[in-house]
């Protein structure tokens, strides 16, 4: 290959990263395309292609001429994002539908194990949702795998993210699961493998398994929206009572899912994927299995700019990886780990899939703007680049030239803006393509691939791996969103490569391969996808996957196959894979139009043809309403449902229709593709054995599937019948014409048409079939025309030209009658058009073409030519009217000069004769003679004169000539410039605003100057212009002051305009004479030095000159430079210049240099000069002494003999040099000036003090402190003396003096100091030069001492465990923790030490909560020890051990105390602990456990327990101390103690696991006395105990809820026994209730009893109910029982007996019960009165009824037996308890004599009182009465309507 060749392909050792880091990964190959190479992409890839697609992914390096420009503006550019939640990409539970779950759950509860799901499940103090640990048990293998495995902390993750684990919730899970779940899974798991079996098996190869699917499928319509049985009927008889989702049809209900919990159907062939045949079991869709709360996706973000989308990304980077830069490996190892669900939640932000048609692309385009940065040659290079991703897809040999529109990510690349972690999941392209992604800039992407060959064992492992997000979202590869650790896959056998892309590379994945990857920071990126010719065979298997998946494709693939196939400009390697796939789909469109011939569809019609059939995409096909499939080469539609289209493959699930009612729509017949076929075979190759061996193929395949069906009883082929059809079709011809025989004929070669080229005999004969059925049609059409327009009437006619074309027909299709007659009338049409076209052509009269044309209109057939005539005269006759208005008008210049040629050019054109034409050219003639003269006036210099004189000839020309009013026009202009120029010149020279002047001549010679016409005036304005300027200067020379050069010029011009005699001129003559003089004496003062008065007298005298003087600037600036080099001079001129020194900054020596050079120069005198000279000397000076004794101390410097300073006077040298620098110092400050010899000399001083202070120690012992601050100054030293040889043997020596204080004087131990180090700097004090005895004494007494301690330590160690002490260790500790030196004894002295220490608080961390104020833990384990043997001893209490005598409520268990014992327990309790004060000696004392056990009430929290603040120690914490894997050096009492604590512990727990259980199994009543004892004993045992078990203390308080419970029930029971109270519907339902929260076992004696109890109160309930709201229905003896039997049960049931007794009574004089009849109550007894009854018309407020009014007593008699004779006849209804309208009249209570009626029926007597009170007569007890006479009319009036 090359120089293109890849490196290191097969191993990948050397690439530039070889591998990934901690995945170990094999890395894809990578390439280096040379330039030749790199021209071609297409054709690189295509050569690269069979070593790199093994790989799936490969990395190409772009050449490094390579370089396109960023086109997108960074500044404005926004983009939207979505919002990445990396965490669960992988580590997410499925998006179950707990509902559902629960639902199915139940059902399995209650068909296999007869129970249901009767609580709420908790852990950890919240609800557990069943459905995710159920799913996550799956997602890890199952119940086994994640034991074996031990995977229980994974599983809690999915049920608890973000949650802490611990052992003892995992434990919990793992008994939840097993508890609830363990057993569903064995159902489920058996489920799915009979679904499986019955998958593989199909519906059509066992008739068994069709009669099961139709048993099911029974099944699964057994209800509709009500929950009623459906009766499946045909179509045509009812609707579908069900329709499926998908493909929105009610048809074909025997293959119809429904969903087992929203009833909603799908077919099985319409779900993704299909299914073969209903499934056992229940069923779930979709949306019922997947919770819209928990499904995962990328949620839409936010809208960012780059800039902070930027910042954005370097904070998630500081958040990671701080402010450092992170390696691959590390971000790829952080990257997985979030991944997995280890690094707890984490969102990022990803501009992903930005369309950069919207959003700009990063390569350059045309049409986009071009930086101002990129050159514009480059600009337009990368523009046409074939490398450029706009281009890609639509290069020569890309398949996807012929794709028409923009498909975003196909066709126009993506951009990608990315950050830290943001990630693109598992997938593969589209429709298999290949895809190609470019890095624009920023940090590297990491891309995982899996070749194409793999994918299959791809798509199973992760099936396999997330078993639960698959089951919900079959589809999940196709959704983005899931990843998975390469690792699993590799380890699972399929085979992953990396690559890793950065900034300007190339990244190509191939056809069918899975990849995906992450961003390693902020990138910018572009991708889009590209098919070569190799990539045909995978789109039709990316086709045929979509197919399956119901997935809807970008486009149709057999459309593009076509399109490109009928093009010619393909390459030639890709005609063998265009051969191959065109060849594909003719056998398969073969096959599946022969089976739909078989199966009677014998319909079918070509699809209308395309507009734009050389591009794919142009127009939208209908799609497959099963698979979603475009529809390009054929369909099956139904006129049942016209708007619905299916596939070839799916036709039989369209409709129920027969199939003879269905229609094949085809685009091309199978010769057609056969040609497609051969002209690609042709294209690759001309040779024929070639072409003849595919001509072969494709006629074999027509033999092999030869067709036969059964017709009339015989079994015959598609091409015999063709031939029969044929031989009808010749028969047909040479008869006479007719339609229906044709049409019959047509639809019977509907069969034939689609087929291949045996049927092209069959095409021919529809073609000619076809053309002479629409020749005939025409034929007739013309003929019906031509005689209804003859008949008369709004007719349209026939046209000529459709005539003479069916006339031309040769030979005749047919034989029909009309031909010879519609022959006959084209005749006379010819002869009417020879006649027209020969007027037209010639000169003709008006006269003539009218008559020409009523020939025309008479004529019944329609003649082109006819309208050509009638437009003719039309035009000719407006023509006369404008030429006879233009003639007739003699106006001046009234007609237009162009309206004249255009009548001219008219008439020339219309060929016509008529009188206007002279005329007409006539005047145009005229106007032609106006327009020359004019033109030649204008061509040269026009005059005034000249012009005036031609417009007085053409005054009274009609024509109007542009030309002739052009001149007018300037004639105008000229006469008015004149008028205005003579009123400006009036008094023009003594006008005092000569600027107006000026700008009025300017516009008037601007605009003289733009006149056509000459003017002679034009002279005189410019003279006059001059004039006003230069009068304007004077005033302004007169008004400001001029320079003196500018005076002398204005006067000359005035002398030149012969303007010098004016007044402002002359007064401006003097004003110059003065400025002369003024200037000739200031040049003489300038030339040599004088006073300053002097100066000062020129400027006083130069202000009152009008003219600016030239030397005035030079006398300004003399003083001016002057008085500035006396005021640099004054600092330096003070008296105290010494003294100020120190207040002030210095003096700069230069300045005053500068200051004597520029005195010289200066063109004033000044006495001050002479005294800076005179300072200057002194400086001088003083210079010169400081370099001497700089001298003298850099001798001092290179002294090499130190010792120790004293020997050598070496010390006085330096104080006496010191002493010298000071004084120096202090002169040269004196004079306030910065010497730079003064910096040195400190410096020096410094320096030497420094020194000294170093020799000073070698007598001295130095604290570190001063050690320290010598080292520091001695940084800055050896920078400034690094040559200095006193200077740098001091520093050496120092250096050791700082370790050896670091070691031995350091306040605090910074960084311990090695033994071998310490031995080192003994070592080391022989080579410096300095002299420090003391430190180096000290120093070697520390190392003998740490190596003595050291044997100390190994002799320790060599003892045995038990020999060792704990106060040994700590002595060794004390002393390793001062030692100077670290070692590793020290290290495993100190951490020993700690480990037993720390192990030590954390157990008194979890016992001092029980120890109280007790500091030591040995005696708080002892505590707890003794409250354990107390417990043991209550639950161990026998014989054996009755004489213990046991304090409850106490640790101390003093005898001394006074103490009571419980007369029912017989246990101790002291007097002081209860705060019980005893008033008599022979009391009996029960304690308070008994008394609330006796009670059957439960203990309130921890009552009865130990006084020790009611805290406990934790038992699991206790046994997670005492097994902590730690092994100590040294023997450990406490922890022998925290054993048998914890043994004692677990033995408490056992008895009371033992007296538990014993509760449990104790169903009996005889068994109570029993349990309540040992509940008893466990709770006193409990609380006695120091040691406190969460789970126990929650089984015991159920156990005693439960004993509470029964106690309670028991209690109810016996009252009901005894007869003293019964119990009500309400409190049996609440102790129900209570059993079941409380898991009281169903065989429980007393539950079965309340059970009963309730059943027969809710049988009777039931009953009365109905009674009471029966309206009346049932008799009074009925309800009387009903009342009676409800007194009697059992069960207290107060408010329906109410309800009865309210139903039983009667009302009114007629005795009845109430109805919805309107009443009123009598104000006085309160009985109630149908108002009909007692004849009111209108209710009055207060109603009296008769029995109450004095004297009505005989009417009321009268009455009550008229009443008697109607109720022995009729019996009465009660009436219903819920009256639905109110009662007319004020409300009250009932009587008091009701009320006690009341009252005794619920003592037993009532129901003989209700009896007595309804049938006694109407009597009552009232008043003296009155006379009733007055009341006959009452009775007797008619009864008025009441509503």
């Amino acid at each position: 290959m090359g120089k293109g060749r890849p490196r290191a392909v097969e191993t990948g050792q050397n690439l530039t990263v070889s591998s990934t880091g901690s995945l170990n990964i094999q890395s894809g190959p990578v390439y280096y395309p040379s330039e030749e190479e790199f021209r071609d992409p297409l054709g690189y890839i295509y050569k690269i292609r069979p070593e790199a697609e093994p790989y799936g992914i490969c990395k190409i390096v772009p050449p490094k001429s390579w370089n396109p420009p960023f086109s997108l503006n960074l500044d404005s550019f926004t983009f939207p994002t979505k919002t990445q939640a990396i965490h669960q990409l992988q580590a997410r539970p499925a998006s179950c539908d707990s509902k559902t779950f629960e639902l199915e759950y139940n059902r399995f509860l209650e068909g296999h194990c007869g129970k249901k799901l009767k609580k709420r499940v908790i852990f950890e103090g919240e609800e557990l949702d069943l459905c995710k640990l159920f799913n996550a048990v799956r997602r890890y293998g199952g119940y086994d795998k994640v034991v074996k495995g031990k995977k229980w902390g994974e599983v809690f993750r999915f049920v608890r993210s973000g949650k802490k684990i611990s052992e003892c919730a995992k434990h919990v899970l793992y008994q939840l699961y097993r508890e609830h779940l363990y057993d569903y899974e064995g159902y489920y798991n058996r489920l799915n493998r009979e679904r499986a079996k019955s998958y593989k098996r199909g519906i059509n190869e066992d008739a068994k398994n069709e009669k099961k699917a139709k048993i099911y499928s029974s099944k699964r319509r057994r209800k509709n929206s009500d929950h009623r049985n459906v009766k499946v009927c045909k179509v045509e008889e009812e609707d579908h009572d069900q329709i499926c989702e998908q493909c929105r049809s009610g048809l074909h209900g025997e293959v119809m899912l429904l969903c087992d919990r929203c009833n909603k159907g799908w077919h099985i062939y319409c779900l993704s994927p299909p299914l073969k045949q209903v499934p056992p079991g229940n069923w779930y869709c979709f949306e019922c299995l997947n919770s819209d709360k928990d499904s995962f996706g990328f949620i839409p973000g936010k809208q960012f700019t780059l800039e902070a989308f930027r910042r954005l990304a370097d904070r998630a980077n500081k958040k990671w990886f701080g402010s450092g830069c992170a390696s691959r490996v590390q971000i790829e190892k952080k990257f997985w780990e979030i991944v997995e669900g280890l690094a707890g939640d984490v969102e990022v932000m990803y501009g992903s899939d930005l369309d950069t048609s919207v959003h700009g692309s990063g390569f350059p385009r045309v049409n986009d703007q071009r930086p101002e940065s990129v050159e514009p040659k480059a600009w337009d290079e990368y523009c046409k680049s074939p490398w450029n991703l706009n281009n890609l897809p639509k290069l020569k040999g890309s398949m996807l030239r012929a794709v028409h529109h923009n498909i975003t990510g196909v066709m126009v690349p993506w951009l990608y803006i990315g950050m830290l972690f943001s990630a693109f999941c598992w997938h593969f392209e589209d429709h298999c393509f290949y895809s190609m992604n470019y890095l624009h800039w920023g940090e590297p992407k990491c891309w995982y691939s899996v070749p194409g060959s793999e994918a299959s064992a791809f798509e199973k492992v992760m099936r396999d791996c997330l078993p639960d997000l698959f089951d919900a979202q079959p589809d999940l590869l196709f959704q983005l969103v899931t990843m998975l650790n390469p690792s699993v896959l590799r380890e699972n056998g399929v085979p992953v490569y990396s690559v890793l892309q950065e900034p300007g590379n190339f990244v190509i994945t191939f056809p069918r391969s899975y990849h995906g990857g992450f961003n390693l920071g902020l990138n910018c990126a572009e991708a889009v996808n590209f098919a070569p010719a190799d990539w045909l065979p995978h789109g039709g298997s990316g086709a045929e996957l979509y197919q399956l998946y119901r997935k809807a494709p970008v486009f149709s693939h057999e459309e593009l196959l076509c399109v490109v196939a009928k093009q010619s400009d393909w390459e030639k390697n890709a005609s063998t894979y265009l051969r191959k796939e065109l060849l594909r789909i003719y056998k398969k469109e073969r096959t599946f139009r022969e089976r739909l011939w078989l199966s009677g569809i014998t319909r079918s019609s070509p699809m209308s043809p395309r507009r734009s059939s050389e591009f794919v995409g142009t127009e939208e096909d209908p799609t497959c309403i099963i698979c979603k499939q475009y529809l390009y080469l054929s369909a099956v539609v139904c006129r049942c449902r016209p708007s619905a289209f299916v596939c070839l493959e799916h036709w039989e699930h369209l409709c129920e229709c027969k199939s003879s009612k269905h229609r094949l729509l085809y685009r091309h017949t199978l010769a057609e593709l056969a040609d497609l076929v051969l002209i690609v075979d042709k294209h690759e190759s001309e040779e024929m054995p070639q072409s003849d061996s595919l001509l072969r193929n494709i006629s074999s395949f027509s033999e092999l599937n030869s067709l036969k069906k059964k017709v009339k009883g015989a079994h015959v082929t598609h091409a015999q019948l063709a031939e029969q059809w044929l031989s009808r079709a010749c028969k047909i011809f040479q008869s006479p014409f007719s339609g229906d025989a044709y049409t019959t004929l047509l639809k019977e070669a509907e069969q034939f048409l689609w087929a291949g080229a045996e049927m092209d005999s069959v095409r021919d004969v529809v073609k000619n079939l076809t053309a002479a059925r629409k020749w005939v049609q025409g034929i007739r059409d013309c003929l019906s025309k031509i005689e209804n327009w003859s008949a008369g009437g709004d007719f349209e006619k026939v046209a000529h030209k459709w005539v003479k074309k069916l006339l031309s027909v040769d030979p005749v299709p047919c034989n029909e009658p009309g031909y010879h007659k519609l022959k006959h009338c084209a005749e006379e049409a010819n002869l009417l058009v020879h006649d027209i076209d020969a007027s037209l052509s010639t000169f003709s009269k008006l006269e003539e073409l009218e008559l020409l044309y009523s020939r025309a209109c008479s004529s019944s057939i329609h003649v082109e030519q006819s309208q050509k005539l009638s437009q003719k005269i039309s035009l000719v006759k407006v023509w006369i009217d404008n030429a006879r208005k233009a003639i007739s008008n003699e106006q001046p210049a009234a007609v237009e000069v162009d309206i004249l040629y255009k009548l001219k050019t008219e008439i020339l054109e219309l060929q016509v004769q008529v009188q206007e034409k002279e005329m007409i050219f006539d005047l145009v003639s005229q106007a032609e003679s106006c327009q020359a003269r004019c033109r030649s006036l204008m061509s040269g210099s026009v005059t005034l004169k000249n012009v005036e004189v031609l417009l007085q000839e053409m005054a009274s020309f009609s024509v109007n000539i542009p030309e002739l009013a052009l001149l007018k026009q300037y004639q105008i202009d000229a006469s008015l410039w004149i008028t205005k120029l003579n009123d400006i010149l009036i008094n023009i020279h003594q006008r005092e605003d000569q600027q107006s002047v000026i700008d009025e001549l300017n516009r008037i010679l601007e605009d003289g100057e733009s006149l056509k016409i000459q003017v002679d005036e034009l002279s005189l304005v410019k003279i006059e212009l001059k004039k006003a300027c230069c009068r304007e200067k004077a005033i302004k020379a007169r008004n400001s002051k001029m320079a003196l050069a500018f005076l002398q010029q204005l006067l000359a011009d005035a002398v030149v305009l012969q303007i010098e005699r004016e007044d402002l001129f002359l007064s401006l003559s003097r004003e110059l004479a003065g400025a002369l003089q003024w200037e000739e004496r200031a040049k003489d003062i300038l030339a040599c030095k004088a006073q300053m008065s002097e100066f000062e007298d020129l400027i006083r005298m130069s202000e009152d000159i009008v003219a600016i003087m030239p030397s005035l600037g030079d006398v300004k600036a003399a003083i001016l430079v002057a008085n500035s080099w006396l005021n640099n001079s004054k600092p330096f001129l003070e008296p105290d210049l010494s003294g100020s020194s120190t207040s002030r900054s210095l003096l700069k020596l230069d300045d005053l240099k500068e200051l004597v050079s520029q005195s010289r120069f200066l063109k004033i005198t000044f006495k001050q000069q002479n005294v800076l000279e005179t300072i200057l000397e002194n400086s001088k000076k003083w210079q010169h002494d400081a370099c001497s004794l700089l001298q003298d101390v850099e001798c001092l410097y290179s002294v090499t003999d130190i010792g120790d300073g004293r020997s050598n006077v070496l010390i006085l040298k330096i104080e006496h040099i010191v002493n010298l620098i000071e004084s120096v110092s202090k002169a040269g400050l004196s004079f306030g000036l910065d010497f730079p010899e003064m910096p040195k000399l400190q410096n020096a001083c410094s320096t030497l003090h420094w020194c000294s202070k170093v020799l000073s120690f070698c007598y001295l012992m130095p604290s570190y402190e001063d050690v320290e601050s010598l080292m520091n100054i001695s940084e800055q030293l050896s920078i400034m003396h690094s040559s200095c040889n006193l200077l740098s043997s001091l520093i050496f020596g120092a250096k050791w003096l700082k370790k050896v204080s670091e070691v031995i004087s350091a306040p605090v131990k910074r960084n311990a100091c090695k033994l071998i180090d310490a031995e080192e700097m003994l070592a080391a004090y022989q080579d410096i030069s300095v002299a420090f005895p003391m430190m180096f004494a000290q120093l070697t007494e520390a190392t003998c001492k740490h190596r003595l301690w050291q044997e100390q330590v190994h002799q320790f160690f060599s003892l045995e465990l038990g020999e060792r002490s704990w106060s040994q260790l700590m002595q060794l500790e004390e002393y390793g923790k001062a030692s100077f030196f670290t070692c590793p004894e020290v290290d495993i002295v100190v951490s020993e030490v700690e480990k037993v220490e720390k192990w030590k608080q954390r157990c008194m961390d979890a016992v001092k909560t029980f120890a109280g104020d007790e500091s030591l833990l040995l005696c708080a384990l002892q505590k707890i020890k003794e409250s354990l043997d107390r417990s043991l001893n209550l639950y161990e209490k026998s014989e054996s051990f009755g004489g213990v005598c046991l304090y409850m409520c106490c640790m101390s268990g003093s005898e001394d105390w006074d103490f009571l014992t419980c007369s029912t327990c017989k246990d101790c309790y002291h007097l002081q602990c209860l705060e019980y004060r005893r008033n008599n000696a022979e009391e009996a004392y029960t304690c308070s456990n008994c008394q609330l056990l006796a009670g059957g009430l439960i203990p309130p929290n921890r009552c009865g327990f130990l006084r020790h603040n009611g805290k406990y120690s934790d038992l699991k914490l206790l046994s997670d101390l005492l097994f902590v894997d730690e092994k100590f050096c040294v023997r450990v009492e406490e922890r022998e103690i925290l054993q048998q604590i914890v043994d004692q512990a677990y033995a408490c727990k056992k008895c009371l696991t033992d007296i538990l259980d014993f509760e449990m199994s104790c169903y009996n009543k005889d068994q109570f006395t029993a349990v309540g004892k040992k509940l008893t004993t466990a709770w006193k045992a409990f609380g006695v105990a120091g040691v406190y078990d969460h789970q126990s203390y929650c089984d015991l308080e159920r156990a005693l809820a439960r004993f509470s419970w029964r106690f309670q029930v028991a209690k109810l029971l016996d009252a009901l026994e005894k007869d003293i109270e019964k119990p009500s519907v309400q409190q049996i339902y609440q102790h129900l209730k209570e059993g079941d929260a409380m898991n009281i076992s169903p065989e429980d004696h007393l539950r079965l009893k309340l059970s009963e109890l309730k059943d027969i109160g809710l049988q009777w309930v039931d009953r009365a109910k109905k009674v009471a709201a029966d309206c009346g229905s049932l008799g009074l003896d009925g309800v009387y029982e009903l009342i009676t039997e409800g007194e009697r049960l059992p069960v207290c049931l107060k408010k329906e007996l109410e309800l009865l007794r309210a139903r039983s009574r009667l009302h009114c004089i007629c005795r009845k019960p109430y109805d919805e009849r309107s009443m009123i109550v009598c104000g006085r007894c309160d009985e109630w009165y149908h108002i009909r009854c007692v004849n009111l018309v209108f209710p009055p407020k207060v109603y009296i009824c008769a029995a109450c009014m004095p004297g009505t007593q005989h009417l009321v008699s009268s009455f009550d037996s008229l009443m008697d004779h109607e109720r022995c006849t009729v019996e009465p209804k009660t009436p219903s308890p819920r009256h639905k309208k109110p009662r007319t009249g004020p409300k009250k209570s009932e009587s008091s004599a009701t009320q006690k009626m009341l009252i005794g029926d619920e003592n037993g007597s009532g129901i003989g009182h209700l009896r007595w009170r309804n049938r006694k007569p109407f009597r009552r007890a009232a008043k003296k009465r009155a006379e009733l006479d007055s009341l006959t009319s009452f009775f007797h009036r008619p009864q008025p309507i009441i509503t």
